[in-house]
């Protein structure tokens, strides 16, 4: 991966040192954790969609419980 990745983290996630920050990359979703960036997960853009689609609609909710 390109170090001129433009990384982005929710406003949710304060200044703390970790969070989960996403990117576009070649076309796909690239996303990490900033506390440990050399693991990526790479994933494409309609089943990053179907995700977002997901969480909106409270689908993981029982993940944060």
């Amino acid at each position: 991966m390109s170090s001129e990745i433009n990384w982005q983290k929710s406003s949710f996630s304060g200044d703390g040192p970790q969070c989960v920050e996403v990117a576009e990359h070649d076309g796909a979703i690239v996303m990490r954790e900033s506390d440990d960036p050399y693991v990526l997960t790479i994933i494409g853009r309609s089943n990053f969609a179907a995700f977002i689609a997901g969480v909106k609609a409270g689908e993981f909710d029982h993940f944060t419980d």
